[in-house]
């Protein structure tokens, strides 16, 4: 079992943590003793979340709401047991509502992946032995709601939507830590299991719905001031978010 890492972006009066589970990420927002939880990893890593949220001297009964960047398992699955749970509201891009219930799913599968490199057959392999135990092939949804807002959300920390649609129709990035950090989701990662690649990076084709929507997704985060990187895949990243977007459009993975 991969041990959790977290690294955290102070920003007034609240702090934003990134929580490295190995294999994917999620973010907690604390504000006072209120939180908000965005993502939370696979079926698999639900129980990981709550041991997250008690290391920052927390409860998961202070999440005040959860925002999600994409309704794929590896992001979903933990939110449809800590709200089933704990019983608070998960917000997502309007677009992915409809996603999330699982009316429809755009998620990787044998036939994409099967687009991987050959040399990289290796890597796929482990990371399908790390994966497979948490829950990836599940296929439960839950009831999300639109966030309707424009600018900051009313939760603890203040998040905003950055639309990032392209990994799924709905993709969200959100910007924290008074707009020091870019929760980036899928749309941009810093590593993969299945990629050679280190540092800021688009995830290879086989995992994105509309992968030139990503594209365009990202081109639009080398127009924001975020200094930080708080990935859905790959390490805690500290350097403009615009750089590493211009970097990640260069690269071919």
């Amino acid at each position: 079992m991969e041990e959790l890492t977290m690294s955290r972006v102070d920003a007034g009066s609240s702090t934003a943590y990134l929580v490295d589970a190995g294999v994917v990420n999620w973010v907690l927002l604390q504000e006072g003793t209120d939180l908000t939880l965005i993502d939370g990893g696979y079926p698999g890593q639900a129980d990981k979340v709550v041991e997250s949220i008690e290391r920052i001297g927390r409860r998961p009964e202070d999440i005040r709401g959860a925002l999600l960047t994409h309704a794929h398992v590896d992001h979903l699955g933990g939110l449809v047991k800590l709200q089933q749970r704990y019983g608070f509201d998960v917000y997502m891009d309007p677009v992915e509502v409809a996603h999330a219930r699982r009316d429809y799913l755009q998620q990787a599968n044998a036939a994409t992946l099967a687009s991987i490199p050959l040399r990289n057959l290796p890597l796929v392999l482990r990371w399908m032995s790390k994966v497979l135990p948490l829950g990836v092939l599940s296929r439960k949804g839950l009831q999300g709601l639109a966030f309707g807002e424009t600018g900051p959300l009313d939760l603890p920390g203040r998040p905003e939507p950055v639309a990032a649609h392209g990994h799924t129709d709905g993709h969200s990035a959100y910007l924290v830590a008074s707009g020091q950090a870019l929760v980036s989701g899928d749309a941009l990662v810093s590593g993969h299991d299945v990629s050679r690649i280190t540092g800021p990076q688009c995830l290879h084709g086989a995992f994105q719905h509309d992968a030139a929507a990503n594209r365009r997704a990202v081109e639009h985060f080398t127009t924001l001031d975020a200094d930080t990187l708080l990935p859905g895949h790959g390490p805690f990243y500290q350097g403009s978010v615009a750089e590493a977007a211009e970097r990640a459009l260069t690269l071919k993975n």
